[in-house]
């Protein structure tokens, strides 16, 4: 077995420089490492020498926070020059709301009267939405209406509401439902974030759902001009409520108005895939005019998840009077512009409270309604990925591969996310890290974009001692999992799941490379995924190009068969496994393990245990995968190319069945519909979440066209 490195940037260099064969024991080399420092490491021929000092993983990390920060900034400024009007539909596509789910004339159930005030009642009320979906809540009744007003209060703020009665004193008839909580049923996940995560991965946003209610009233009501009002977190539905259903005649947002380029730092239910590249809150407003919008700069609810919680950490941004002005001003509206509405008659001072007996058992029918009707949507994906596939033709090797293209250009754009940005030359550095008998070690840096906010890739190149002047190897490319380093996949004593595949590889005349992926350091790389995502990236946004620059460089190498790359991946680098490939053409063949399984029932069940809606990996999410891309869509993008799943009987990823199911697709296509049932298979062992290495290194040596030792 190699020496062990069981640290970043591990150097066993002697101050001379020359590279030492010390003992594997990992407190030698971290002795040495620190002792001896990383002056005169000896690059890779035909590499420039790597001098870095630090923990270059971390300083990834921050350069691809960097580079995110940047294109945030350039899609606003974007986005503000643009003099065309905002689309209404381009923003229903970003919450996944859809007109024609709702139920079709609903009536409105009224509940016995539960307090009289003076000039009007209060009640409960309850109106079908969609699906087995309703609105409920507390209607406010005058004795004369004069109009009709939806009231949104921030879920924290329900019981000490004072608004409606003065508005329904007022004459307004006042319907006051109740949204999804911030309590924590399950996890010490909030219970917005908790739907929202398995709406997300279907498509289905829960900023849409509760819109969708608001319009469900509007329709009970006879489709009349009813005004909508709310505040906090119902201030963002009562604004985004106006903006969508045309039908809305007034609208007043309190507490939710300002500048959203760090929506990334807001809870989690406030992700909208994309949504910079088109919307800050001065576009949505803008599809509110010419109907008045009152924009009150009152103080948003002091909302926080912190770190440690369960669930994503964020807040409710509370914006000076200056930054709501200046985003007002950018949609052409002014604070204190109160239009129909008279300042008297929603002073917020005075009013009876709200009665809240009904409220706990309204707000746990909420939450389940949405839930059962997100399982719903889950039971019918299948159906609908289906459908979206309807164009791919596999009757023919050749119809495949010329009707999958457009998918995978789908894939790149809509579910991946790609940056229009160039790839830079690569400027290799590296330097001779750890030497044995057989094989080198070096550790290289690869730039990949460039700009000030600069991203590079980093990781270790194994090179067999035995290659021949002349000859060109295949490489297999170690992808790490979560938390991981391209250290992790050399040694064996700390991480044994791993079983030093990176080396054991090379040891039998590959040539191996390991990169460091950006999954590492907990929410500092969770927060980039958010960041990607308001912009319509991913977290592979970035590690795509940087796979892209990696195997053009390893193919330039003139020991290396470019045409011999590919890619085996664990855990989250068996996610990779899945969404690198497939856009990496570079990448010949693909090998996924301890990862592969029904990944859309792992991230939007609610039934299984299982699932990811259940842990604090809540970056995991990714936008509509229900409706488009499983992982047996997304292997069908790396076919005709060889496609492998490493699959151990106790990995607590998934049980065997899901697993089973989702290949058994995947098995289909290669050997019943194109023909190439030889290029594909699934190791089954008795072990658990580790790499088996038999199976899959019998793969690679046939289609890698090696001949094993």
């Amino acid at each position: 077995m190699p020496a062990i490195i069981p640290s970043p940037s591990i150097q066993t260099l002697s101050r001379a420089g020359a590279v030492r064969k010390i003992s594997s024991h990992p407190l030698v080399l971290l002795t040495l490492a620190l002792a001896l420092g990383t002056s005169g490491a000896k690059p890779l021929a035909g590499t420039a020498p790597l001098n870095w000092e630090g923990d270059i993983a971390s300083r990834l990390i921050d350069a691809a926070d960097a580079f995110l920060l940047e294109k945030i900034d350039e899609a606003t400024e974007t986005r503000r020059k643009k003099t065309a009007a905002p689309s209404r539909e381009a923003l229903k596509a970003l919450i996944g709301f859809r007109d024609n789910v709702r139920v079709k004339n609903p009536a409105i159930w009224k509940g016995q009267v539960i307090q009289r005030n003076e000039g009007y009642t209060v009640r409960s009320f309850r109106v079908a939405s969609f699906g087995n979906v309703a609105v409920e809540g507390l209607l406010l009744e005058p004795q004369e209406i004069r109009t009709t007003t939806v009231y949104l209060p921030d879920p924290d703020s329900y019981a000490t509401c004072t608004r409606p009665q003065i508005l329904a004193a007022h004459g307004h008839r006042v319907f006051v439902p109740v949204l999804i909580d911030r309590a924590t049923r399950h996890r010490k996940i909030t219970n917005r974030e908790f739907l929202y995560r398995s709406g997300f991965a279907l498509g289905w946003h829960l900023i849409a759902c509760e819109v969708q209610k608001v319009s469900s009233i509007i329709d009970a009501c006879g489709g009349t001009e009813v005004g909508v009002c709310g505040d906090g977190e119902g201030g963002l539905i009562a604004l985004y409520a106006a903006a969508i259903d045309e039908r809305v005649n007034r609208a007043w947002v309190i507490g939710h108005f300002g500048p959203r380029e760090g929506v990334w730092n807001e809870p989690a239910c406030r992700n909208v895939f994309g949504l910079l590249n088109h919307f800050g809150d001065a576009e949505i407003a803008r599809l509110v005019a010419p109907r008045p919008l009152i924009i009150d700069p009152a103080p948003a609810p002091g909302f926080v998840v912190p770190p440690g919680m369960g669930g994503k950490p964020g807040r409710n941004p509370s914006f000076t009077r200056e930054q709501v002005s200046a985003e007002a001003a950018r949609a052409g509206l002014k604070l204190g512009d109160i239009n129909d509405f008279a300042q008297k008659e929603i002073d917020p001072a005075g009013g009876n409270p709200l009665p809240t007996g009904e409220l706990a058992r309204m707000r746990s029918r909420a939450f389940e309604e949405i839930d059962r009707h997100n399982q719903g949507l889950l039971v019918e994906s299948a159906a609908a990925r289906r459908r979206y596939f309807s164009e791919l033709d596999n009757s023919s090797a050749d119809k495949f591969k010329s009707t999958i293209e457009p998918y995978r250009t789908r894939f790149a754009m809509d579910v991946i996310g790609s940056f229009d940005d160039q790839i830079i030359a690569a400027n290799p550095r590296s330097r001779l890290v750890q030497e044995t008998e057989d094989l080198r070690y070096y550790e290289v840096v690869l730039d990949v974009f460039g700009g000030e906010a600069g991203l590079f890739t980093y990781g270790i190149l194994v090179v067999p001692k035995n290659i021949k002047p002349g000859e060109k190897r295949p490489v297999v490319v170690c992808q790490h999992g979560l938390e991981g380093r391209p250290q992790s996949t050399i040694g064996q004593k700390d991480h044994h799941y791993y079983k030093a595949f990176t080396s054991t590889l090379a040891g039998r005349g590959f040539v191996t490379f390991a990169p460091q992926n950006l999954y590492i350091f907990g929410d500092r790389f969770r927060t980039l995924q958010f960041k990607a995502n308001a912009i319509g990236r991913t977290l592979f946004s970035l590690m795509v190009p940087q796979h892209q620059q990696l195997t053009d460089w390893l193919g330039s190498l003139n020991f290396v068969d470019p045409d011999r790359i590919g890619f085996y991946g664990l855990s989250y680098g068996g996610k990779s496994a899945m969404r690198i490939p497939p856009l990496v053409s570079n990448y010949c063949l693909s090998i996924c393990s301890a990862d592969f399984n029904e990944w859309v029932w792992k991230n939007a069940s609610t039934r299984s245990n299982y699932s990811y809606v259940w842990t604090g990996e809540y970056e995991i999410f990714e936008w509509n995968l229900g409706g488009t891309f499983n992982y047996a869509e997304m292997a069908a993008l790396i076919a005709p190319r060889p496609f492998m799943v490493e699959r151990g009987h106790f990995d607590g990823v998934a049980p065997d069945e899901t697993v089973a199911h989702e290949y058994a697709k995947v098995r289909h296509l290669y050997a019943a519909k194109l023909g190439i049932g030889g290029r594909t298979e699934i190791e089954w062992f008795v072990g658990p979440h580790t790499i088996n290495s038999r199976g899959t290194f019998d793969f690679l040596h046939r289609h890698l066209d090696w001949p094993a030792p």
